[in-house]
């Protein structure tokens, strides 16, 4: 009887996506959509493995929003807390949780906040009004359950942002599934991100569709070999991802006519996959390196992408605890800091008794 609340919990979610659904065709990945803070990774692992990862199966409680179906028994009793700095007074905070129950299987409740700072008002005439402040965040729970080699989850969480006292309210949900080989360490993953409807826009404005995701990932560490390689290809209900700016400037011919830049199917397609790596130097320590196309094509400047769409991260273990960081590079003019400490409580508990 356990896994019927994840069944429910999926259903609910897969009922808020044909609520909100449109047709892929009608969607721009960008500009379009209403919380897009729901696209940034919230945990230092995921940030670190390019922003995209459903197949990443560990101990690490944040990556329940990358997958809700990678939960596991590892997590089971453990808190991780992340913080994210971005540019400016751009600050992220995220907890999550991971528990066991016989009646209604894993479960998981996460929340995460993101402030953007205090901000200038004006009037019309330019004159001072004070400042205001606009803020976003999400709360949940998941559920998973396993049925042999594969782990069903759904999330479902409400969001809500506010600009100057004003907000708007969204019911999200996420589903997902994911294998996991027996005999090796290789594991696929799926899932449906930002399902969902608007249920209140802003004052004056209309109802905006999420920004829906559907990743497919895997993830295997050769045997005899310290590395762990991610692939993830993302935004699969989209084909067209790529932008191109109307007012870019183009080079000049020998017939001195612009030439305007051309959309390219190389270039789409790369921009759908993240690639990241794990040097597993062991159980306690580990480097990990991600890369991610489409950030780096849409974060470029215009005359250099320096290190965009690149990220850097480490994990640490020390006496139970467990210390997460990942330098994310967003383009030459900034980058991000991601922080995720976690411990078992339940051990921790334990060995006070």
């Amino acid at each position: 009887m356990k896994h019927i609340f994840a069944y429910r919990l999926a259903g609910f979610c897969l009922l808020l996506g044909m609520v909100g659904w449109e047709p892929a065709a009608a969607q721009q990945l960008g500009g379009g959509k209403v919380f897009p803070f729901l696209d940034l990774p919230v945990g230092a692992q995921q940030a670190a493995l390019g922003g995209h990862n459903v197949s990443s199966r560990n101990d690490d409680p944040s990556m329940l929003f990358a997958n809700p179906a990678l939960l596991n028994p590892d997590m089971d009793g453990r808190l991780a807390l992340s913080y994210v700095a971005y540019v400016a007074d751009i600050k992220q905070s995220t907890g999550a949780y991971v528990f066991n129950t016989e009646k209604y299987g894993r479960l998981g409740v996460g929340i995460t906040y993101l402030n953007y700072g205090s901000l200038e008002s004006y009037d019309a005439a330019g004159n001072s009004l004070g400042t205001f402040g606009v803020n976003e965040y999400t709360v949940g729970v998941s559920d998973a359950y396993t049925k042999g080699k594969f782990t069903f989850g759904a999330t479902a969480k409400l969001a809500v942002s506010s600009i100057a006292g004003d907000r708007s309210f969204a019911g999200v949900g996420d589903v997902g599934v994911v294998f996991k080989n027996p005999t090796q360490d290789f594991t696929v993953g799926l899932a449906a991100k930002n399902l969902g409807f608007q249920f209140s826009p802003y004052p004056g404005t209309d109802r905006g569709p999420l920004p829906l995701d559907v990743q497919l990932g895997a993830t295997i560490k050769p045997e005899h070999m310290p590395l762990r390689i991610s692939l993830t290809a993302h935004h699969l209900q989209q084909w067209d991802i790529q932008y191109l700016d109307p007012n870019q400037r183009g080079p000049i011919d020998g017939n001195n006519v612009e030439q305007k830049p051309k959309k390219s199917f190389g270039d789409n397609l790369a921009r759908h996959f993240t690639a990241s790596a794990a040097l597993v130097l062991s159980n306690n320590f580990n480097l990990r390196v991600g890369y991610n196309h489409l950030q780096r094509r849409e974060l470029r400047l215009e005359n250099t992408s320096g290190s965009a769409g690149l990220s850097f991260g480490v994990m640490l273990k020390i006496s139970g605890f467990q210390l997460d960081y990942t330098h994310a590079v967003l383009q030459a003019a900034g980058s991000s800091e991601y922080f995720t400490l976690s411990r078992n409580l339940d051990s921790l508990f334990k060995k006070k008794e």
